[in-house]
């Protein structure tokens, strides 16, 4: 102040996305803290004090050597990374929780001292952990390969995640065994009895809870006379209630869309007046818009910018606006107050203010957007329709009666379009040579007045020794004069005989049509209506398809419109509409993300193949995959949520970990009937221990998605595993024991396991 700024002139920082970067990054890094300590908290409840140190190494231990890892790939700490470290911490501590529970009960039976029970305890867990680890990393992986803008993106969710299982397999096996014979050696549970095989009844009053259970809910599908039609009933039963599910997004009740809008603490204003219109009028627009802002409580401040662009953000990139110059373009630029300051959302504030701040704009025949930060996917705008045609200026006609038919749409608002305005003329200054020679006047002093009078002409530097930088005068006629032609054409040049004389009398003022641009894409000339969704599902795709269903019964111009979803028109023979926008974006995610999610399937039945030596065991065991949906579906619901990208994320996460969870139990249930237990003792016993371990992995994987709850990007992401492991690892703990029985008991046994005692 006083050198760079002069004395005198006041400065506002209005963006510093240094600041909130690092603000959102400690938050981050205290949910990454908090959620790691919900773990040891779990485990220290569960299963006492020195376990819940051995987990939380097991926890440090990995978070380090990922962390290193993941510099070593070439990620950065960033927000999506810090995420993924926050999603991963509960599968991460899968392998050591189960690894701990296995000695913890193993020490239970008694018999052994802790030095011997340790091998058999991590032997008799280690194949299916291995497996269960890598069926994780096999539906997660793929997503790295997934191409397009979100691929890059959210590629370090899958890679992390998939290189900390790996660590996380290799502490769990190496560090933890060690640690729990140094911590757990003083202290020897006594005896519970519940090895497979054995006739000791369980004493502890969670197994005895969980033995009774299980034979109570188990009872009916097993030893009951209508054993076989219960468990089609109940096989039957899940299978509605995944169609039920599955149909809450046909109904509406769960809205899909690409990305949810973020908390930001800003928006933007952007308008585009019809086409001639002065830097003045603009200014005017802009201003009357200002005072809508002025009555909203959460808008902490606003900068106004006519016929220049704002300095660079999100939407200057993606969109291009750094490249709005014209006198007729102009935008605001609107900061809120800190997000914990405010009651409401950046996206509910610039829901509530579009209405006044269209009034106004419809008041100057302008068109207007109001631009979130980020405003979604990077694309022009969330709705547009590209429109090729045989003939520009029919594309031109049929690109306006598209913008009526998007203005009339319920729903769809911020509808803008690449023609510019019929009507729209400008002013186009000619010199009367034959005047001007007659006068003695040259043309090059017509042209340097006129380019004083409008733009400036340099005239010199201020003398000031405590100025950084020259300061330059510029000369050039007032601002109120440049409204009218007239104050221009009175400026004055000197003729050769010394003479002033106005420019007026050696030039002409023409009249001429607007200059219309031409739009290309792919070497093709086209034009574009766009738009946005603000009606009641919020969501582009839902927008674009009411307009898809109105044009199909429309003919705009004359025309009757071919409709393209994943490409340009194969001919330019007929007029034709392309839909772009966020819909692109949204189709090539969502397939590539099927297309990942296939492939993890594929990798998962292999795996299992290769363990259990069938075809048939490993569908079985992927059977529950489709439970998901029982629970992911409505927790959007309950929440109010949309069913995203990163809900998505969180669908193929659950693959691996509910697989996890059925390698366990059925790897138990071979395990007790080569130890001589029959068929349904067996069934029940799986349940009844595995039912510990697996519960608490359960919870691990919900404490650590529970902390991005509150975070409107990945939101999505954390309702899918909370609700999804909530619901499908309950109804797994009924559903495959059945199933794995149900498959064993055909045939007269010969499914059996080789192990198994005939």
């Amino acid at each position: 102040r006083g050198v760079d700024i002069p004395e005198g002139m006041h400065a506002t920082v209005t963006r510093d996305y240094g600041q909130t970067a690092n603000d959102k990054a400690d938050e981050l890094l205290l949910h990454l803290a908090l959620a790691a300590l919900a773990v040891v908290l779990l485990v220290l409840f569960a299963l006492g004090w020195r376990e819940a140190i051995v987990v939380g190494t097991a926890v440090v231990v990995t978070l380090a050597v990922t962390l290193f890892a993941s510099w070593a790939i070439g990620f950065t700490i960033n927000r999506v990374s810090l995420f993924a470290l926050i999603f991963s911490i509960g599968i991460l501590v899968d392998d050591a929780i189960v690894v701990v529970e296995n000695i913890h009960r193993h020490m239970a039976l008694g018999g052994k001292s802790l030095l011997e029970a340790i091998p058999p305890a991590v032997d008799e867990v280690g194949g299916p952990t291995i497996l269960a680890t890598f069926t994780v990393i096999a539906a997660l992986l793929p997503m790295a390969f997934v191409g397009g803008l979100m691929g890059p993106y959210m590629r370090p969710i899958p890679i992390n995640a998939s290189v900390g299982m790996l660590i996380s397999l290799a502490v769990a096996f190496i560090v933890t065994p060690w640690l729990a014979y140094r911590l757990l050696r003083h202290h020897v549970p006594e005896p519970e009895g519940d090895e497979p095989g054995s006739s000791v009844a369980p004493t502890s009053k969670i197994d005895r809870f969980l033995q009774r259970l299980f034979m109570r809910v188990m009872t009916p599908f097993l030893g009951h006379p209508k054993a076989a039609r219960n468990r089609h009933r109940l096989f039957l039963g899940m299978g509605m209630l995944v169609l039920l599910a599955a149909g809450l997004a046909g109904v509406k009740l769960v809205i899909l869309k690409m990305l949810p809008f973020d908390n930001k603490s800003e928006f933007q204003v952007v308008l585009n007046m019809p086409e001639g219109s002065t830097l003045e009028q603009t200014h005017r627009a802009l201003v009357d818009m200002s005072q809508v802002l002025n009555g909203v409580p959460e808008v902490k401040n606003y900068q106004l910018y006519a016929g220049t662009s704002a300095p660079m953000n999100f939407n200057g990139l993606v969109r291009q606006y750094y490249l709005r110059n014209q006198p007729y373009q102009g935008d605001i630029q609107v900061n809120l107050v800190d997000k914990g300051a405010r009651t409401r959302q950046s996206h509910q504030i610039a829901m509530a203010v579009r209405p006044a701040l269209a009034a106004v704009a419809q008041r100057f025949h302008a068109h207007l957007v109001v631009a979130e930060v980020p405003p979604g996917p990077p694309v022009m705008a969330p709705i547009v329709a590209e429109i090729y045609g045989p003939n520009y200026q029919g594309q031109r006609a049929v690109a306006r009666s598209m913008e009526k038919l998007f203005a009339h749409t319920p729903g769809i608002a911020d509808v803008n379009l690449s023609v510019e305005n019929a009507q729209a003329t400008r002013q186009l200054i000619e010199i009367d040579r034959a005047r001007a020679a007659a006068l003695g006047v040259s043309q090059g002093e017509i042209v340097d007045a006129l380019r004083a009078g409008m733009g400036g002409d340099p005239a010199s530097y201020v003398a000031d020794d405590n100025a950084k930088y020259a300061v330059l005068i510029l000369l050039r006629l007032p601002q109120a004069a440049l409204g009218s032609m007239d104050s221009i054409l009175s400026l004055r040049v000197r003729s050769s005989a010394g003479q002033l004389v106005p420019i007026s009398e050696v030039v002409k003022v023409v009249e001429q049509p607007w200059a219309d641009a031409i739009y290309h894409k792919d070497l093709l000339p086209y034009t574009f209506v766009t738009g946005d969704d603000v009606g009641s599902e919020d969501s582009p795709v839902y927008g674009m398809f009411r307009l898809v269903g109105k044009i199909a019964d429309t003919r705009l111009d004359g025309h009757h419109l071919a409709q393209e979803f994943t490409g340009p028109p194969a001919s330019d023979a007929g007029y034709s509409v392309r839909w772009s926008g966020e819909w692109e974006i949204t189709y090539e995610t969502f397939r590539d993300m099927g297309i990942a999610y296939s492939v993890g399937l594929l990798l998962i039945y292999l795996l299992v193949v290769g363990q259990f030596r069938s075809y048939v065991v490993p569908l079985i065991i992927m059977a529950p995959i489709p439970l998901t949906v029982i629970g992911v579906m409505p927790g959007h619901w309950l929440f109010g949520a949309q069913f995203t990208a990163t809900s998505m994320i969180g669908m193929i996460a659950l693959a691996g970990i509910i697989v996890r969870n059925s390698i366990l139990l059925v790897d138990f249930i071979n395990h007790s009937l080569a130890a001589g237990l029959n068929l349904e003792q067996a069934v029940v016993k799986a349940g009844a221990v595995r039912a510990k371990p697996i519960i608490l992995t359960a919870l691990a994987a919900m404490l650590g998605a529970f902390f991005i709850l509150s975070d409107p990007i990945f939101q999505g992401l954390a309702v899918s595993l909370v609700f999804g492991v909530m619901v499908s690892t309950v109804l797994t703990l009924l559903v495959i024991p059945l199933l794995y029985y149900a498959w064993l008991s055909r045939g007269d046994g010969r499914h059996l396991p080789a192990t198994a005692d005939h």
